[in-house]
């Protein structure tokens, strides 16, 4: 009996259903102890439910944490501060003394086949440098009526190859908000422009089929804002395309930017279908694209064996 007690203390749960509350009064006072409590290398789904309240933490699912569906119950806000140029306590594995975009996250997710549902994620840095709020690593992502707030850098959709589906969400941001390697689909999110700048910053590897895809979205903006382009090319292969958006009068004539090297003109594959609103325009660059070929950029089509 005594060996059976130490087992269960010494291995995580097995439970379906963890709840989280800041105030203490459900199982974990924490996201990030729910998170860990659940078995390693689940091959079932675990749900985290997470009650009303804000959680400052900087919150990591790693490799090994695979197949969870993190709801929020109300409003659930997952907030943090950290900036690019941000003094460490002390030199990180690398020998960093100050944060880098790829370690300001909020929330880092960093296993395959995780859910998120009803959250709000925050980089409350300020207007500073980049400060990601959302920075996605992990395969088969998918998010549900999320907000992610924040400025430069807000969304990382990192690495290639990946799928990343957000549905009803809403992203705001300043430059490169939406920026990374990721096949990544927007399907009916609202993306807010708070300055002018660039909406997206994809990374595109050479050779991969998708990068971003937005779908029936809505782009707004602050009021006064203008001349926000649709996107520049992080890398020379990026690909973004919006089909049926309704684009604000925020969206610049132009809609797409080199990033100042006319070579990426020649491999970036930018393109618009059904575009509506005071931001559709009749005159972008000549080296956009009309997409027509639909049938390419449906989610079942770009998630193929997953969706």
């Amino acid at each position: 009996m005594k060996t059976l007690i130490l087992l269960l203390i010494s291995f995580p749960l097995f439970a379906k259903d963890l709840v989280v509350a800041p105030d203490g009064s459900a199982d974990y006072r924490t996201i990030q102890e729910a998170v860990m409590a659940v078995r390693d290398h689940s091959q079932e789904k675990v749900k985290i439910i997470i009650k009303e309240g804000v959680y400052p933490e900087k919150l990591v699912i790693p490799s090994w944490k695979p197949n969870l569906h993190l709801v929020g119950e109300g409003k659930v806000r997952i907030i943090g501060d950290d900036y690019s140029g941000k003094p460490l306590p002390t030199r990180d594995a690398v020998g960093n003394s100050t944060f880098v975009t790829y370690t300001t996250y909020v929330v880092l997710v960093d296993a395959d086949n995780i859910t998120f549902e009803n959250l709000t994620i925050e980089n409350i840095a300020g207007p500073i440098s980049q400060a990601v709020a959302l920075h996605v690593e992990g395969d088969k992502f998918e998010a549900r009526n999320c907000t992610f707030l924040g400025n430069q850098d807000t969304l990382f959709a990192s690495r290639e190859g990946t799928m990343q589906y957000y549905v009803g969400c809403r992203i705001e941001g300043t430059t490169d908000f939406i920026f990374g390697k990721a096949m990544a689909v927007f399907e009916r999110c609202v993306i807010h422009s708070k300055k002018k700048s660039y909406i997206t910053a994809a990374a595109t590897p050479k050779g991969q089929a998708y990068g971003f895809v937005f779908l029936d979205c809505t782009l707004t903006a602050d009021h006064g804002i203008k001349d926000v382009y649709l996107g520049r090319p992080w890398r020379p292969y990026a690909q973004t395309v919006f089909i049926r958006t309704d684009m604000g009068g925020h969206i610049h004539p132009d809609g797409w930017d080199n990033w100042r090297d006319p070579e990426n003109e020649k491999t970036v594959l930018y393109g618009e279908y059904g575009s509506k609103g005071a931001g559709a325009g009749k005159r972008r660059v000549k080296w956009t694209k009309t997409i027509t070929n639909l049938e390419q950029y449906t989610v079942r089509e770009i998630f193929k064996g997953w969706k």
